[in-house]
């Protein structure tokens, strides 16, 4: 996918409510849609927040705080967000570039593998599980998700990675539904870094892959 020209990025500071979140992105889907507006990828860090994807099952969580669920439109099952975790929401005119939907996804898990290599974190992917995976002596552990959404061609949702998050948050649900798999983050695999170190590192690989 080339990189265009329209294509912005922005980044908040700060923790940003999901519901604000939400609202800012469906705004600039119509925008890029209505108004062929620019592109954007958004970089943020939200509060605490469980979300359920169009296949999350009931079962695969066990969440006291009822207010901290938000059920949306994007793919995927159940994932947690919050501090200590890159979110990064992805707002790109596939109609201007390539409607192909697998190679989409594929190029965002590449995009976070070439990343991840330049702290020697070696991430890999499994098939029909999408994300970014580590294998360790006990199996698969999860340190990216992807969780997107296709609106007449206009990508929204994302990604998020796991910098240096309360890896316990994500012990209320099953992660994508996979109950033998495990979470991770950059910090439990023993390198430690900031949001802002990992976003130089994604900023620089962007060009290869959007």
């Amino acid at each position: 996918m080339k990189l265009n020209k329209k294509l912005q990025i922005k980044v908040s500071p700060g923790l940003t409510p999901y519901d604000e979140a939400l609202t800012y992105m469906k705004n600039h889907v119509n925008h890029i849609k209505i108004e062929n507006g620019e592109e954007l990828i958004w970089f943020l860090e939200h509060e605490d927040v469980y979300t359920a994807g169009t296949s999350a099952k009931h079962e695969d969580q066990k969440i006291k705080n009822k207010n901290l669920i938000r059920y949306t439109g994007r793919g995927g099952q159940w994932t947690w967000h919050g501090q200590g975790q890159r979110v990064i929401y992805i707002m790109l005119d596939l109609k201007q570039r390539e409607k192909d939907i697998k190679k989409y996804i594929k190029s965002l898990e590449n995009w976070i593998i070439e990343s991840l290599r330049n702290f020697s974190i070696y991430g890999l992917t499994l098939d029909k599980h999408p994300g970014v995976w580590i294998e360790k002596e006990n199996g698969f552990h999860k340190i990216a998700s992807i969780g997107v959404r296709i609106s007449n061609w206009i990508t929204w949702h994302g990604i998020s990675i796991n910098v240096h998050p309360d890896l316990s948050n994500f012990e209320k649900i099953i992660p994508c539904g996979i109950k033998e798999s495990y979470v991770t983050s950059i910090r439990n695999e023993g390198v430690v870094i900031n949001l802002n170190n990992l976003d130089k590192s994604l900023i620089k690989n962007l060009k290869n892959y959007f």
